[in-house]
C-alpha cells in the first residue's frame, strides 16, 4: 500500500489558529497563515505591558499641553500606574526601589526649598525701599559724600601700631562683629581713648570704671569720624557710645571759636520716645556739669520735646547751643517755625532708629535730613535692627561701620525668661501673686491705655505703691511718675510701650508683660529694661488663646536661642512652616527679624501692606510731611 499521497508529519511544534475578531476561525489560502505560533503565558503578559506602555505614551503626548499644576498632578499618578515603569522594575528588589524612590521625593524637597529662597528673594526686592534716606535737595542735586568727616582725635601710638591679629582677637574675646572699610581699633579703657579729667570724674560718679564690649569698639569708631550703625543687646551701654564722643567735639569747637547767640547746635540726637530723649539729655547733662567743675568752658544742651513748654528750649538756643535732643515731631515744628537751624550741625545720632523708621517717622526723619547745610557723622543705634533697616538705613551713611554685639534682635542672656499661660479674666487677679515673685522695683507692660488705667487702679486698691504712664498723660505727669520710680519712692510703674525703648532704671528686679505684644521686637525691648550691665532680672508673660500664633511661634523660637524653658503649650506649636525656617544663610525673617517665620508668613509685613492699599488714594497733600509735593 501507497503512502505517498498522506501528508508528512511535521516536527511537533505548539501553535493556535488565528480567529476573527467575533471569534470565527481564519481560513487563508496557504495553511500556515491559519496558524500563529504559541508564545508562552509570561514572555506574552511582558509584551501586553510594553504594548500598553507605548500606547500610554502615545496618548499622553498626543494630548494638549495643560497647566505646570496639572502636569506635575498627571506626572505623579502616571509614575504610580505606568505599567511600563513597573513592567521594567518587576525583577528589582524592594530596597533598591525604595532607594530610588526616595532620591525623588528628596530631589522634589530641594526644589520646593529653592521655590521658597526665590519667593522670599522676590518679596524683599518688592519692599526694598527705593528712595535712600537722604534729604530731598541732596536727591535732586545727585549729592553723594566720599570721604568720612576727618576729626582731631587719634588713638595712642601703641593702639595704632596693634597689629590687626591682636585686634581681631579682642573683638573675638568680646564677641564683637564688624563689619565696614578700615575700622577703628579697640580700645578697652576709658584713659586709652584720650577723655579729659572730668569725663572720668563723671563716668568715677556713676561707678563706672571699665568700657563694655560695645563701648570698646563704638567709642574710638564714633571719636574717629566714622558712620555707624551699632547694635547690642539691651542694657549694653549704646547711650555713651554717642553721647560721649559729642561732648569732646563741641568741647573742641568751643575752644577753637566760642559759640555765640542763636549759633548752633552742633550736634543734634534724636529720639522716638520724650522720656528717652528726657533720659538722655540728662545724661549729657552729667557729663557736662563735670566738665566745667574741672575748669573746662560750658557745654549747653537743651531738650526739645512735645509735652513741655517751647521757652525752655529757646533760652538756651539764644545763649548759644552745643548739643540738642529732640524728638522728631517737636524739632519738625521748631524747623520749619525756624526757631532753630541745622547749618553748622555735623553730627546727627538717631537712638532705637528702627523704631523710629516703624513708627511712621520715616518721612520726618527724611525731612530733618533736607535741613542740613553740608556733610554730617550719623550715627544709628538699636537692640533690633532687622537686615531690612540696615540696608536702608546705609544709604544715609558713608562708608559706615557696622558693630554687633550678638544677634539683632536677640534677647540679653542676664534675664530669666517666663512664660505662663493665664486666662483673660484672671490675669490682674494673678498680677498680685507674680509680684511676689521679687523685690520691687517692678515694671508692668500692657498694649492698652484702659488696660494700664485699671491695672494701676487695681494695685492701687491693693496698697501697692504703683504709678503709670501712657501717651494719654500729660508731659508733666509722666515725669513725675518716672522720675518718683526712678528714685525708688514708687515700688511698681505700669506702662504701655512708651517705656520700652531705652528707658534705663536702676536695679529692676522683675519686668511682667500683662499681654504679649504685637510683634516679638517690642517684647526684647520690654524685657530689656531688666538684666542691665550684667545684672540679672526675670520677665513673666502672660499668654492665652488671644494671643496671635505666629507672635508665639516667634516666642518659641526667641526661648530656645536664649537657652530659656520653654512652656509644654508652646512646644506643641509645631505648624508645618516650621521645617522651612533654616532655609539659606538666614534664619526666620528677613522683615521684621521674628525667629517664627519666614518673610512669605511676615504679619508686620502684611499689616504694612494692607495700610498701604488702604490708604492709597487719602493723602493729604497740605501735610507737613508731604515735604515732597
Amino acid at each position: 500500500m501507497s503512502h505517498s499521497s498522506t501528508p508528512s508529519i511535521a516536527p511537533s511544534i505548539k501553535r493556535y489558529r488565528k480567529t476573527h475578531e467575533d471569534g470565527s476561525p481564519l481560513h487563508a489560502e496557504n495553511d500556515e497563515d491559519n496558524y500563529v505560533p504559541y508564545v508562552p503565558v509570561k514572555q506574552r503578559k511582558k509584551q501586553q505591558l510594553m504594548k500598553l506602555g507605548r500606547i500610554v505614551q502615545l496618548t499622553a503626548e498626543a494630548v494638549q499641553p495643560k497647566s505646570s499644576s496639572e502636569n506635575e498632578i498627571d506626572e505623579d499618578s502616571q509614575n504610580a500606574t505606568d505599567p511600563e515603569i513597573w513592567g521594567r522594575k518587576y525583577n528589582i528588589s524592594l530596597l533598591d526601589q525604595h532607594t530610588e524612590l526616595k532620591k525623588i521625593a528628596e530631589a522634589k524637597k530641594i526644589s520646593d526649598v529653592e521655590k521658597q529662597l526665590k519667593e522670599e528673594e522676590k518679596i524683599l526686592e518688592s519692599v526694598q525701599q527705593q528712595k535712600a534716606l537722604m534729604g530731598v535737595a541732596e536727591l535732586a542735586k545727585g549729592i553723594q559724600y566720599e570721604d568720612p568727616i576727618k576729626t582731631g582725635w587719634k588713638p595712642p601710638k601703641y593702639i595704632t601700631e596693634m597689629s590687626e591679629q591682636k585686634r581681631n582677637s579682642i573683638r573675638k574675646r568680646l564677641r564683637v562683629l564688624v563689619e565696614g572699610e578700615d575700622p577703628a581699633p579697640p580700645i578697652r579703657s576709658f584713659k586709652e581713648m584720650k577723655f579729659p579729667k572730668g569725663i572720668l570724674n563723671g563716668l568715677a560718679a556713676k561707678g563706672i570704671k571699665k568700657p563694655t564690649p560695645i563701648q570698646v569698639q563704638g567709642i574710638p569708631t564714633v571719636l574717629s569720624g566714622r558712620d555707624l550703625i551699632g547694635i547690642a543687646f539691651t542694657g549694653s551701654g549704646k547711650t555713651l557710645v554717642f553721647a560721649l564722643p559729642i561732648v569732646m567735639f563741641s568741647l573742641e569747637q568751643e575752644y577753637r571759636l566760642p559759640f555765640v547767640r542763636n549759633e548752633g547746635p552742633y550736634g543734634l540726637i534724636i529720639c522716638p520716645s520724650r522720656e528717652l530723649a528726657k533720659q538722655t539729655h540728662d545724661i549729657i547733662a552729667h557729663y557736662s556739669r563735670h566738665l566745667q567743675q574741672s575748669g573746662m568752658p560750658e557745654i549747653r544742651s537743651c531738650l526739645a520735646i512735645g509735652g513741655i513748654p517751647i521757652s525752655e528750649a529757646l533760652d538756651v538756643i539764644a545763649k548759644g547751643v552745643h548739643i540738642m535732643v529732640a524728638t522728631p515731631g517737636r524739632l519738625m515744628d521748631m524747623l520749619e517755625k525756624k526757631m532753630v537751624t541745622l547749618d553748622i550741625c555735623r553730627y546727627l545720632c538717631m537712638d532705637e532708629a528702627d523704631r523710629m523708621i516703624d513708627m511712621g517717622f520715616e518721612e520726618d526723619v527724611r525731612t530733618i535730613f533736607s535741613f542740613f547745610k553740608g556733610q554730617r557723622q550719623t550715627l544709628l543705634f538699636s537692640a533690633t535692627m532687622p537686615k531690612k533697616i540696615q540696608n536702608f538705613a546705609r544709604s544715609a551713611l558713608v562708608k559706615p561701620v557696622t558693630i554687633n554685639v550678638g544677634r539683632a534682635g536677640a534677647a540679653s542672656m542676664n534675664v530669666t525668661q517666663e512664660v505662663e499661660y493665664v486666662k483673660q479674666e484672671a490675669k490682674v487677679v494673678y498680677l498680685l501673686d507674680c509680684l511676689q515673685k521679687t523685690a520691687p522695683p517692678v515694671l508692668i507692660f500692657a498694649e492698652k491705655k484702659q488696660d494700664v488705667d485699671c491695672i494701676h487702679e487695681y494695685l492701687l486698691l491693693k496698697g501697692v505703691e504703683a504709678v503709670a504712664i501712657h501717651g494719654g498723660k500729660d508731659q508733666e505727669e509722666r515725669s513725675r511718675a518716672v522720675e518718683a520710680y526712678r528714685n525708688a519712692k514708687k515700688d511698681v510703674l505700669v506702662a504701655t510701650d512708651v517705656a520700652s525703648k531705652g528707658l534705663d532704671f536702676p536695679n529692676i528686679q522683675h519686668v511682667i508683660n500683662y499681654d504679649m505684644p504685637e510683634d516679638v521686637e517690642n517684647y526684647v525691648h520690654r524685657i530689656g529694661r531688666t538684666g542691665r550691665s550684667n545684672t540679672k532680672g526675670l520677665a513673666t508673660t502672660f499668654v492665652n488663646k488671644t494671643t496671635d500664633q505666629s507672635v508665639l511661634l516667634d516666642l518659641k523660637h526667641l526661648l530656645i536661642e536664649a537657652k530659656q524653658k520653654v512652656p509644654d503649650f508652646l512646644t506643641e506649636l509645631c505648624p508645618e512652616s516650621e521645617q522651612y525656617l533654616d532655609l539659606g544663610d538666614s534664619h526666620g525673617c528677613g522683615y521684621c527679624g521674628g525667629l517664627g517665620h519666614r518673610i512669605t508668613e511676615c504679619p508686620k509685613l502684611e499689616a504694612i501692606q494692607s495700610k498701604q492699599a488702604s490708604n492709597i488714594g487719602r493723602r493729604d497733600y497740605l501735610s507737613n510731611t508731604a515735604v515732597d509735593y
